[in-house]
């Protein structure tokens, strides 16, 4: 049965598709000030030139393997949404909203996802290999995961992925495909990649925690339209939601910040960051499915596991970055696990977890989906760079990389702190004023200012 379009759900689907759009930039905020300032351009840039990449092979083909007729539960047919041409005249629906409408909004979700994945890899790789993994990662990671956890039957096509219609495992918005994918997959490449540069004797300390502050705090106000945007319409479900997606960074914040103190001395701004993304990523998979007592505890646990995670990697000895590996696959698992101990049967989703006295029957069915997610991302993505590497090549050279990305990859600064004596400036003011062709531009910077 075909419902009708409502323009309430619409409004605010598509409102909380700019959300999740706003997440990019703000992600490139959050990594930006973690890298040192010789990195924080390629850095802003990788997350950036996501969305162009992304939007682009989304529209060609993502979108059908994502959310086409199935193929035996793994993957869309590739070419019956292609161009999402059959979507133009507004008659398909998704529920109670446009199907291009839900289009948008996946495809913000797929953008976000790949742009993650750049904070395992930062300060070493190619920015031209970035593009090419960019593109590779979706087609044949991102959007067949998508298939599997969001491809519910009948919501787009007659059948969809394996995981939401066989396994029925539990997903809001992507604690699996996304987290625990890029998660798993930020491992392989920072194993494929090797590490920076003086990893583990050299410091590597974020330049400016100003931008990561701003960075949290548009990822947490863009995170309402991830969560409660997955909801479909804007009714009770959407409501706990958002309540949910407040709850959790709350709580998460201050356990990591706690730890902290306790471990180190200090509460860091850093950390506090951290938290709140920590608690964003538990929340992700469950904020439909807990109560707000349930999202407090999610969110607290994540916190305190979480700020232990981040130094897993110097004992293991894999340079994931910016912790996509601590904060993200550890706090996926943490949300998706989560749904099958704290699920509350009053809540939409109907599910019972094992402290609501629905056994161990959710919490299986939770596992295997990290399980074979996180499988399927590390196996996919270590194939893909290694492939990379061996072709267009991976790594910037060491030069490169000791002396900046930014200069190497872009031909350009961070933070232009070259002194300009008054006379120099006044005549080149002068020059442009009088014609701006006349000045001779010694770099790309120098000609845009």
């Amino acid at each position: 049965m075909v419902l009708q379009i409502n323009s309430g759900d619409t409004a605010w689907l598509l409102t909380s598709a700019a959300l999740v759009l706003l997440m990019t930039p703000g992600l490139a905020f959050f990594y930006g000030g973690m890298v040192r300032s010789k990195g924080v351009l390629n850095m802003m840039m990788m997350s950036f030139i996501s969305i162009g990449t992304v939007g682009v092979s989304w529209a060609v083909v993502g979108y059908s393997e994502a959310f086409g007729n199935s193929v035996h539960g793994v993957i869309g047919n590739p070419f019956q949404f292609a161009f999402l041409d059959s979507l133009v005249s507004g008659d398909p629906s998704v529920g109670t909203v446009p199907a291009l409408a839900f289009a948008a909004f996946q495809g913000c979700f797929a953008i976000i996802a790949v742009a993650l994945l750049s904070g395992a890899i930062a300060e070493r790789v190619s920015f031209r290999a970035w593009i090419w993994l960019s593109v590779l990662w979706l087609v044949l990671v991102y959007a067949p995961l998508a298939h599997w956890v969001f491809a519910s039957d009948g919501l787009t096509a007659a059948s969809g992925g394996w995981i939401v219609n066989r396994l029925h495992a539990v997903d809001l918005a992507g604690g699996t495909a996304i987290e625990v994918a890029c998660g798993a997959a930020g491992l392989a490449l920072a194993i494929v990649l090797g590490p920076r540069v003086g990893f583990g004797s050299t410091p590597m300390r974020p330049h400016n925690m100003t931008l990561v502050m701003l960075g949290a705090g548009l990822l947490w106000f863009g995170w309402f339209g991830f969560n409660s945007g997955s909801a479909l319409a804007s009714g009770t479900w959407a409501a706990l939601i958002w309540v949910n997606t407040l709850l959790s960074p709350c709580a998460a914040m201050l356990a990591w910040l706690v730890l902290e103190k306790r471990r180190d001395g200090h509460p860091t701004s850093l950390g506090a960051a951290s938290g709140i993304v920590a608690g964003l990523v538990a929340i992700t998979p469950s904020g439909g499915s807990v109560s707000p007592l349930g999202a407090l505890l999610i969110g607290a646990l994540a916190g305190a596991v979480c700020a232990w995670a981040v130094s897993w990697k110097y004992v293991l000895g894999f340079d994931d970055s910016l912790d996509l590996v601590g904060v993200h696959l550890v706090g996926g698992v943490i949300g998706t696990l989560g749904v099958g101990l704290l699920a509350d049967p009053r809540t939409a989703s109907k599910v019972a977890g094992l402290f609501y006295g629905g056994g161990v029957h959710q919490l299986w069915r939770q596992l295997v989906a990290v399980l074979a997610v996180g499988a399927f991302s590390f196996g996919m993505t270590w194939l893909i760079a290694t492939a990379l590497s061996r072709t267009v090549g991976l790594r910037v050279p060491m030069q490169a990389e000791v002396s900046g990305v930014d200069l190497a990859e872009h031909s350009e600064v961070g933070y232009d702190l070259t002194p300009v004596q008054h006379s120099t400036y006044r005549r080149v003011r002068h020059t442009l004023l009088l014609d701006p062709a006349q000045l001779p531009a010694s770099s790309p910077q120098e000609t845009r200012t």
